[in-house]
């Protein structure tokens, strides 16, 4: 049986690529999309694949009702994405996020009612197979370098920063280093900001630095320093699409997991 995917966000240009997605995999089938911009529109002919049937509509329980949709994929923003999520959950819908900004606190509460509801839902920082892969990475190298800063660069129109990937790289590296006698928090920088801000952000001794330009999609350095040497892992995403197999993959998982999975590495190890 075919899994049913709604589409939360269809008119945005992530949701544009899911849409696509869903839509040319042998084993789903596009029901529905939600957003509140471009509504009244076929949903294929937004995201460029043609005529599908499927209206783009601005009432997210009426679409996830009358579709009985297995799945929704939110790609919105960071204001919208959590009463999506409770939303879908209530009406038993399984979901898979892509949208970021979610705090601990509110992933906590996703937890706790995919729990109760017994239903599974991913929440994924980054679906792109190589950028997991580099947060992976990073994780392994920080059991060897004490000192490591971010940077992370986006479109201009990305609201949150810094961004998800960056947190969640961040998060890693402080794992590895939790068996570590040094690190970069414990470490006192004997330095002053002329501009404040310069250093960038500060999570616990790890400096994060966010660029928001034209002409990027999404791209992540993490460089490591020792005496005498560098380390530095990137990962660029040169168009939406390096996406969308692991949105594909977290799709096909959702449905036989329940409670929250954070991070598509846990899917991927």
């Amino acid at each position: 049986m075919a899994i049913k995917v709604v589409v939360s966000g269809a008119a945005g240009k992530m949701g544009q690529e899911v849409v696509k997605a869903v839509h040319q995999a042998s084993d789903m089938v596009l029901v529905g999309a939600f957003d509140r911009q471009r509504t009244g529109e076929d949903a294929g002919t937004v995201a460029g694949v043609g005529f599908i049937g499927v209206e783009i509509q601005d009432d997210l329980t009426e679409v996830l009702t009358n579709s009985k949709a297995h799945i929704m994929v939110d790609f919105t923003e960071p204001g919208s994405v959590l009463e999506n999520v409770f939303t879908a959950l209530h009406l038993g819908v399984r979901v898979v996020v892509g949208t970021t900004g979610l705090s601990q606190v509110e992933l906590e509460e996703i937890e706790t009612l995919s729990l109760e509801k017994d239903l599974g839902a991913v929440v994924a920082p980054n679906f792109a197979i190589g950028a997991v892969l580099m947060m992976y990475l990073a994780q392994q190298a920080a059991s060897w370098f004490p000192h490591v800063e971010i940077i992370e660069l986006h479109h201009e129109r990305k609201k949150d920063a810094p961004s998800g990937t960056a947190l969640k790289t961040a998060e890693m590296i402080k794992e590895a280093w939790s068996d570590l006698e040094t690190a970069s928090a414990d470490i006192p920088m004997d330095e002053w900001e002329s501009l404040p801000g310069a250093r960038g952000g500060n999570l616990e001794g790890i400096h994060i630095h966010s660029v928001r330009l034209p002409g990027f999609v999404a791209h992540q350095e993490v460089i490591f320093g020792l005496a005498g040497q560098t380390l530095t892992l990137r990962h660029d995403s040169i168009n939406r699409e390096s996406f969308m197999p692991g949105v594909l993959m977290a799709i096909r998982e959702v449905v036989q997991i329940t409670g929250l999975i954070y991070g598509l590495e846990h899917l991927l190890f």
